[in-house]
C-alpha cells in the first residue's frame, strides 16, 4: 500500500515538475510580438483598409493573441505614398499598398499590381501563385529589403469620373487627370497632365476644378469618396487596371525574426484577405453603380480610337522600359508569354460565356 502511494505521489510530482518546465518553454517558443502596419488607404475605404484590419485580427486569432498587428490609415504614421520607405527603414514592420505607386522608383514594381492592358484579377492571381510571378517578384523585392504578399484585388477598375466628355484622342490634350504610374505616362503622351493625389484629397481637387478627371477604383469606393457629385461622366474600362492587385509589404529583417508559426499565420491571413477583398468588391459594385446612375451619373465608354491608341502606346512603353531597365525586362518577357496564353484560353470559354450572358435578359 505504501509502495503504491509512493509511486502515485512520485508520478504526481514528476507531472508537476514537467508542467513547471513546459509552461515557460512554451511561452518562450511563442513570444508576444506587436507590429504596426501603415496603409496607403484612408479609413473611409472599408473594403481595402478594412481588409488590413481583418487581416490583423485574423493573425491574432491564429496565434492565440500572441502576434498582434495594428493597422494605421494613410497619413497617420507616414503619407500614403511613403509606406514602402517606412517598411524599408523600420519605421513600421508592414504596409498595405499598391506597388504601382512606386513605379517612379523602379518600373518593375508595376508587375506586382498590374500593367496597362494586363492581366485580369484571376489571371494576376494565377500568374503570381502558379505562373512564376511570385518567384520573380520576390527576387526583385529582396533588393529593396521587402517580402511581398498578395493583399487583395479590385477586379477591372473603372476609367474614372470626368467633368467633360472624352470622345477622341484630341479631347485628352490638356486634361488634368488624377492618375499615376505607367497609365499617367501614356496619358501624358496624349497631352494630358497626370497628377498623383492621395484618395482623401481627390474630391476637393475635382470640386475646385484643380483637376478635370480622377480615377480611383470602382463604383463602391468611388461612391464613398463622392466623385460622382462633382464630375458627372463615369468612364469605362480602366484599361490600365485590368486586375490591379494590392500588396502587403513586410520588412525582410522583421520577417526573419518571426517564429515559423507566426510566419505561417501571416501567410494564411494575407491570402484570406486577398480572396475576401475581391469577393467584397464583386458583391458590392453592382448596387453601387446603380446608385451612382440613379443619382445623375452618366456612364460612358472610352472610344475605340482612344483604346487602340492607348494600347499602341502601352506596348511601346513596355519596350522602352525593357531597354532601359534590365529588372523590368527580366519580368516582362515571361509575363507577356503568360498573358498571351491566358488570354487565348479565356477567349475560348470565359469571354464568349460572359458576352452571351450580357446580351440576354
Amino acid at each position: 500500500m505504501q509502495r503504491r502511494s509512493f509511486i502515485k505521489n512520485a508520478a504526481l510530482g514528476a507531472t508537476a515538475s514537467l508542467g513547471a518546465i513546459a509552461a515557460p518553454a512554451l511561452a518562450q517558443s511563442t513570444p508576444t510580438i506587436n507590429w504596426r502596419l501603415a496603409s496607403s488607404f484612408p479609413k473611409s475605404l472599408d473594403t481595402i483598409f478594412g481588409g488590413s484590419e481583418r487581416m490583423c485580427k485574423r493573425i491574432s486569432e491564429l496565434t492565440g493573441g500572441k502576434f498582434n498587428i495594428r493597422a494605421f490609415p494613410g497619413g497617420e504614421i507616414v503619407p500614403p505614398f511613403e509606406v514602402m520607405g517606412a517598411v524599408q527603414n523600420g519605421t513600421v514592420e508592414m504596409a498595405h499598398t499598391v506597388s504601382q505607386y512606386f513605379s517612379g522608383v523602379d518600373s518593375a514594381f508595376t508587375f506586382d499590381s498590374g500593367l496597362p492592358f494586363g492581366l485580369n484579377s484571376r489571371q494576376q492571381t494565377a500568374w503570381f501563385e502558379k505562373g512564376g510571378g511570385k518567384e520573380l517578384l520576390r527576387e526583385f523585392f529582396k533588393e529593396y529589403g521587402i517580402i511581398n504578399f498578395m493583399g487583395g484585388n479590385t477586379g477591372t477598375q473603372m476609367g474614372g469620373f470626368f467633368r467633360k466628355e472624352i470622345n477622341t484622342v484630341a479631347d485628352i490634350n490638356g486634361l488634368k487627370f488624377r492618375i499615376g504610374g505607367m497609365a499617367g505616362r501614356i496619358f501624358e503622351k496624349l497631352g494630358a497632365v497626370p497628377q498623383q493625389i492621395p484618395a482623401g484629397d481627390v474630391y476637393s481637387a475635382l470640386e475646385k476644378g484643380t483637376i478635370d478627371a480622377a480615377e480611383f477604383v470602382g463604383p463602391f469606393d468611388d461612391e464613398k469618396l463622392g466623385f460622382n457629385k462633382v464630375a458627372p461622366y463615369y468612364y469605362a474600362p480602366g484599361w490600365w487596371d485590368a486586375g490591379p492587385q494590392e500588396s502587403f509589404y513586410v520588412g525582410i529583417k522583421a520577417w526573419d525574426q518571426l517564429p515559423k508559426e507566426y510566419q505561417a499565420a501571416l501567410e494564411t491571413a494575407t491570402y484570406e484577405t486577398h480572396v475576401q477583398i475581391q469577393a467584397q468588391y464583386d458583391a458590392a459594385n453592382p448596387a453601387a453603380l446603380a446608385r451612382i446612375l440613379k443619382n445623375g451619373g452618366q456612364l460612358r465608354w472610352f472610344s475605340k480610337e482612344i483604346m487602340e491608341e492607348c494600347y499602341k502606346l502601352s506596348n511601346e512603353l513596355f519596350l522602352t522600359e525593357a531597354e532601359r531597365n534590365p529588372r523590368f525586362k527580366k519580368i516582362l518577357d515571361p509575363w507577356l508569354r503568360f498573358r498571351d496564353d491566358s488570354n487565348q484560353w479565356f477567349s475560348v470559354a470565359e469571354g464568349p460565356m460572359q458576352n452571351f450572358l450580357a446580351s440576354v435578359k
